[in-house]
């Protein structure tokens, strides 16, 4: 159950490497061991053995490929075999490009260890101080609001009655969201809504926030994104209800600072404080947001889907026709891999040739992506990429150097609806105790006659003589649209997709 120690490798070592790799138990872990291996074996100066580390660490090609050539011309100037040379060369490329220098290891070691710990024993006091260190930085923020999932931290949205500017723990032990990561709001207006709140304790409503804080700082465009991003939940019925209620909330609250300003007491205005009823009385008929509309409105002010997210109808689904989700995209050169995601911005870029191609930012719950489609392909397919369409693409992964960062180029690309008509074969359902009758009203709901485009229908049958699977013929078939399928979720609770080999 031990890995044989070698140096570098099982297959292929020489003895000069091994006062070099000994205290690492042959594995090279530091950039100095890269340099000594290049000296001891290939006979190169300290400032040749440099320039071979930055080559490596930065990952240039055509300078590693030089710096092949002169390891085995130097290694068989030292009396070894170019041939293992190079292979020994091969290992050292690999370990380089990840490898820290030994001082930089040992601090990078002392700080994991110690974040490390920090996590283990106060994860929501850690995730809070990592949230609001990146506080700006939407993509980044994505993948730690999915990391608090997994940990099964109760992030909270922002709140007006207790968040800070930045991200903060309650006496709960939850997150609250920080005021200062809601686009449109600003540091003084957050500054301005802390201040107003310690000298008042809380706000009641939308009425009692604007007259108490400075209606010189809390605008229309504030309170919008306020209420967009749940700020003010916990003190109004619904968002829309508020968000109708911005205009005779601000004109209230300025007549009352100008009154304050003037000296003056407004009667009828402070009977009417003395006899409160229900701030929102007059804007009951104002219809909530429907789920969609609210989490757009999230994405809009956090820059992402905080109390949900559009993909969760479809997660299951998509778990089993991706290959990896977007937060764990890798380079893989030469490997095609399957993603999903929710098109959340789309933009059309002129090359000089002045072909036309596309740059798709999707989403979902583990991250967000840029894809690129070209030429005919994004001429083509421009129409279904809307805002809120969940797309599959089939992509090569590759590591840009010029703009150093991970490039997703499309080689197929679908809607899901597309995508269920390529990979779905048939839809299976469990009707083993259902009665014939039912079992006609239940398939007659979700069939359609003479349907082109379909999956094939299976039917799990238990009869006194027999169980198995009945398929109905192609001349009755599935249509694979967002309705038909929740028609069936809702029929048959045991249904299952049959995908092509």
């Amino acid at each position: 159950g031990r890995e044989r120690v070698a140096y570098p490798h099982v297959d292929f070592q020489h003895e000069r490497l091994k006062p070099i790799l000994e205290p690492t138990y042959g594995v090279i872990v530091y950039q100095e061991q890269v340099m000594q291996i290049a000296q001891a074996l290939a006979g190169f100066s300290l400032g040749g053995a440099d320039m071979l580390r930055r080559a490596m660490g930065k990952k240039k090609h055509e300078e590693i490929a030089k710096q092949r050539v002169v390891f085995a011309a130097g290694a068989k100037s030292e009396g070894i075999d170019p041939d293992l040379a190079t292979k020994i060369f091969d290992v050292v490329e690999k370990f380089a490009g990840y490898g820290f220098n030994k001082s930089h290891s040992a601090a990078y070691a002392l700080v994991s260890y110690q974040t490390l710990w920090l996590k283990t024993h106060y994860p929501a006091a850690f995730m809070a101080a990592v949230m609001s260190a990146d506080m700006q930085n939407t993509d980044k923020i994505v993948i730690l609001v999915e990391e608090c999932r997994t940990m099964e931290l109760d992030l909270l949205p922002p709140d007006v009655n207790s968040g800070e500017f930045q991200f903060t723990v309650n006496d709960d032990n939850q997150i609250i969201y920080g005021l200062g990561a809601v686009k449109g709001v600003g540091e003084g207006p957050v500054e301005m809504i802390v201040d107003a709140r310690k000298e008042h304790k809380s706000f009641d409503d939308l009425f009692d926030f604007c007259t108490k804080c400075d209606d010189r700082k809390i605008n229309k465009r504030v309170l919008e994104a306020l209420i967009k991003a749940g700020a003010l939940d916990l003190i109004g019925d619904s968002r829309a209800q508020m968000f109708a209620a911005i205009p005779d909330a601000l004109q209230a609250a300025g007549q009352a600072a100008r009154n304050a300003n003037a000296g003056m007491m407004d009667m009828f205005g402070e009977m009417e404080l003395e006899e409160k009823g229900d701030p929102y009385k007059e804007y009951k008929n104002i219809l909530e947001w429907s789920l969609k509309e609210r989490l757009r409105g999230e994405r809009d002010t956090l820059g992402l889907f905080l109390t949900g997210h559009p993909i969760d109808e479809f997660e299951e689904e998509v778990n089993k026709i991706t290959t990896v989700r977007l937060g764990q995209l890798e380079p893989r050169p030469r490997m095609t891999q399957v993603i999903a995601g929710l098109v959340m911005f789309v933009r059309t870029i002129k090359t000089k040739s002045g072909k036309s191609l596309g740059i798709i930012t999707l989403v979902d719950r583990t991250g967000r992506t840029e894809i690129t489609v070209f030429g005919e392909q994004w001429d083509e397919l421009t129409h279904i990429f809307v805002g809120d369409e969940i797309v599959v693409a089939e992509a090569e992964v590759a590591y840009d150097e010029y703009t150093d960062r991970t490039r997703v180029k499309t080689k197929a690309l679908y809607t899901l609806q597309t995508a269920r008509l390529k990979l779905i074969k048939a839809i299976r359902v469990d009707v083993q105790n259902w009665s014939q009758e039912d079992i006609k009203k239940g398939v007659d709901q979700v069939i359609s006659t003479n349907l082109e485009d379909g999956a094939l229908m299976q039917l799990k049958i238990k009869t006194e003589l027999a169980t198995g699977v009945v398929q109905l013929t192609s001349a009755h078939k599935i249509s694979l649209d967002d309705e038909n399928l929740f028609r069936i979720k809702q029929l048959f609770d045991d249904n299952e997709f049959i995908y092509h080999d």
